[in-house]
This record gives structure tokens, sequence and C-alpha cells, in this order.
């Protein structure tokens, strides 16, 4: 890693992680495959940001550790890219044995537990779908009648007010990394 840090993927280690390398990683992995329209990629990073405000919106109340929860969604991709749900169901459970290793990891670096519980999980799930659709029909060319049938279509006071940003990956990566500090510090 850009830190110093060597990662094992097969046994990764709370210490084996830094915020500021999964903040780069996220902020140079595109989503879509980086067919978005824009000047910039659309990254896993800002991609993060709007999941983690769209789930402040599903749960006001929500204390500081699921909301960090909510950032950390996709940590993992940091350095194993995004991978689409058809390929990671091709490769199998070995895939999703490594993911789960690999967040446990993160989670437990930053104060979560290694399995974050169901409830949680179920409304981070809806919130990423929210954003998915957003995503879809902003930039990634669907039709909002096509992005309804694959992501659902959301609730529009959920999103109102909230507009995707592309913007240079140093810009995402410094938003990261202030967004995560502020959370942390929620959590203590």
């Amino acid at each position: 890693m850009l830190s110093g840090r060597r990662l094992d993927l097969l046994d990764p280690t709370p210490m084996d992680i830094e915020i500021e390398d999964i903040a780069h990683g996220l902020s140079f992995v595109a989503r879509w495959n980086g067919q978005t329209l824009g000047d910039f990629p659309y990254s896993v990073a800002e991609h993060s940001l709007l999941v983690e405000r769209l789930y402040s919106r599903l749960d006001p109340a929500a204390p500081a550790k699921w909301r960090l929860a909510a950032l950390l969604h996709d940590a993992v991709e940091y350095v194993i890219g995004d991978m689409i749900s058809p390929v990671k169901s091709a490769i199998g459970p070995e895939y999703e044995a490594l993911e789960r290793r690999l967040a446990a990891a993160i989670h437990i670096r930053f104060g979560l537990p290694a399995a974050i519980p169901q409830t949680i999980r179920r409304r981070i799930k809806k919130a990423d779908r929210i954003s998915a659709w957003m995503e879809a029909t902003a930039i990634a060319g669907f039709s909002e009648a096509e992005a309804n049938r694959f992501f659902g279509r959301p609730d529009p006071g959920l999103t109102d007010g909230l507009h995707l940003v592309l913007r240079p990956p140093t810009e995402t990566r410094a938003a990261f990394g202030a967004r995560h500090a502020d959370l942390l510090a929620g959590t203590s």
C-alpha cells in the first residue's frame, strides 16, 4: 500500500489497514467500469459518500458508528476493485470469503463489529440501491424505467437536494478522508 503497509489479502489484519490507503484506492476505482458521463470517472469513494448521506436520511437518528459502516460499505474495493455482481457469483464462495475477511479487518480497525448487524446491513443496502438508481439515471445512460426495474424507484423525498459529484480523485480522496474523520470522532 502507499502508506507502506503490507496487506495480506488472504489473511488481513486490522493493523494492515490505513484510511489513507482506502481513501486513495476508492478515489481511483471507477463505478460502472468507467462507463459514465462526465469529465471524471464516478469513483467508489464518491459513491460511498453518497450512500452514507442516503443512509443518514433513511435513519436520521443513526449513531455515528453505523454511518461510518455505511461510508465503509464498499471499502474492500480499495484493493480488489469494483467487481460486478455476476462476476462475483461466477467466482463463487471463495470470493465472498475473501471479501468477508477483508471487511472484518477494516471494520475492526475502525471500531466497528467484524460483522455488521443484519438490520443495519439491510438499511445500508437500501441506501446503496438508491445511490445506484441515481447514478444509473444521471450518468450511466439508463432510462428511469430501466433503473426502476433494476434498482427500484426511490422515494423522491430521500433524494431531494442530493446530486452526484464528479471531481478529480484527489478532491474525492480528501472529502472521503474528512468524512471518515468526522464520523470516527463521533463514535468515541
